[in-house]
């Protein structure tokens, strides 16, 4: 047998073997993020009524609800890559960011300044959140503060994701270790996706996964 024909497709098959290890280091790495921004279709929303603020926080001329909704979108659209880093500035800027940070775009859409008003809070009662040190520029992009933070300042809804009605688009959904914002886009038995970052590996922006997790612990909305 040709030594040549042997050894070239093993050569090839090495080669293809390094590509994707090299493919799989990268988005590890968060040098690329494969995950897409197509949206859910809009087909199982029509018979729930929709919530609308009776704020308008930045005065836009839109709610604040529509308006949080909007700027988590709007913060996809940018593919932000997944990794933690921290940044002198607090908000990120390099397109670099996690989960909180889709949450904090969102509501600096509606007019909220999360550093800010986290800092705040930690200063006004540091050993409900549990700070030896606070940090204004990465504080608010805990999830532990957050979940504190909306228990204190947002209307608490309930845990129940079957309970379809009650799970707006716009509202901040919180896991044990994850957030996100619900999405105004819902499944076939209605319960709404949610927007959220949580992996470099992750498939879509806005995904169908709040009857997937048991570990729900808050679900709020800006009051």
């Amino acid at each position: 047998m040709n030594k040549r024909k042997i050894i070239l497709p093993l050569l090839g098959g090495v080669l293809i073997f390094f590509l994707i290890l090299a493919f799989i280091f990268a988005v590890y790495e968060g040098w690329i993020q494969i995950t897409s921004t197509k949206r859910p279709a809009d087909r199982y929303g029509e018979n729930i009524p929709k919530v609308i603020s009776e704020k308008d926080t930045d005065h836009d001329g839109i709610d604040d609800q529509t308006d949080i909704l909007q700027g988590a979108l709007s913060y996809i659209q940018t593919r932000p890559k997944y990794k933690s880093r921290y940044y002198a500035s607090g908000y990120p800027d390099d397109g670099y960011g996690v989960c909180t940070d889709v949450v904090a775009y969102g509501l600096k859409a509606a007019g909220f300044d999360l550093q800010k008003l986290v800092d705040e809070d930690i200063k006004v009662d540091p050993q409900a959140y549990h700070v030896d040190r606070a940090d204004a520029n990465i504080d608010f992009r805990r999830v532990r503060n957050l979940s504190v933070f909306f228990k204190n300042h947002a209307q608490a809804l309930t845990l129940d994701v079957h309970d379809i009605s009650q799970w707006q688009g716009g509202d901040i959904v919180i896991f044990e270790n994850h957030i996100g914002i619900v999405s105004d886009r819902r499944n076939a038995r209605g319960v709404p996706y949610v927007i959220h970052h949580n992996s470099p590996f992750q498939i879509n922006y806005e995904e169908d996964i709040l009857e997937k997790r048991d570990d729900i612990t808050g679900h709020y909305r800006m009051e």
